[in-house]
């Protein structure tokens, strides 16, 4: 049986230029080079150890992992998503430690594809979600928060520490769901997924007048809510509803 061939990607800013390389003075813009194959402008001499600012082209074989050392920072949104593929003489680092990534000194650039893929399998609705509805979402979560302090304190001791017969304790479902954004390779789409829902919150509740512990508390069950959304096909409700913060939503007196 023949080979599924590999498809390699690798994650831009929003201009299409690599990251690394606009830092080391060299900037390097694939969407500007699609169809076109490209020379690294400054490759290392010693493959593939050397980890000047940008000396190699750096690609993963899974979509999740694109935004993987990027040197995008502070993380934000859009980036763009390229397919390309490696040419001339490749390696990596340690491929028993990194199956999935390959490194080159020259690629082509095939296309783009769409950039929600690379905050894993279900990246248009972690999107949808962060976009549309942490926002209003933040907010009444800081108000339950400071409506009751303690009561909310208790509640999320209760619920981090102590599963029921329905849920998984919220420090539990955590956990699983890291694990499983490891075993998926969408470590890094996890790790995307959780900074841009904190910064959804930040910008919602910018002036407020949110305290302190309000403004953790909604970061806290935005972040569980992506990985939610995240796994959403890969977990039942014992996992899901932990992370979805079933019974820490104050009802209503």
């Amino acid at each position: 049986m023949a080979r599924k061939p590999v498809t390699w990607y690798i994650a831009t800013s929003e201009d299409g230029v690599i990251e690394k390389s606009r830092d080391a003075g060299t900037p390097v813009n694939l969407a500007a080079s699609v169809g076109q194959v490209v020379d690294h402008p400054n490759p290392c001499a010693t493959k593939w150890y050397d980890e000047s600012a940008f000396s190699y082209f750096r690609m993963v074989k899974r979509a999740g992992e694109a935004l993987e050392d990027t040197g995008i920072w502070p993380v934000t949104w859009p980036v763009r998503l390229w397919i390309v593929e490696p040419l001339g003489e490749t390696g990596n680092w340690s491929p028993g430690h990194y199956p999935y990534r390959l490194l080159s000194h020259q690629i082509r650039v095939l296309e783009e594809t769409d950039a929600h893929r690379a905050l894993g399998a279900a990246g248009r609705d972690v999107l949808d979600i962060i976009q549309q509805r942490l926002p209003d979402q933040a907010v009444r979560w800081a108000e339950d928060w400071d409506d009751d302090p303690e009561g909310m304190r208790r509640r999320c001791r209760v619920w981090e520490k102590c599963g029921t017969r329905t849920r998984a304790s919220g420090e539990r479902a955590d956990a699983s769901a890291s694990k499983m954004s490891h075993a998926r390779r969408e470590s890094a789409a996890q790790f995307w997924a959780e900074r841009l829902a904190r910064r959804a919150v930040d910008q919602a509740l910018a002036g407020a007048g949110a305290s302190e512990d309000a403004h953790s508390y909604a970061c806290d069950r935005a972040m569980s809510l992506v990985l939610a959304v995240q796994h959403q096909a890969r977990y039942d409700a014992y996992i899901l509803d932990a992370l979805r913060g079933v019974g820490l939503d104050r009802v209503p007196a």
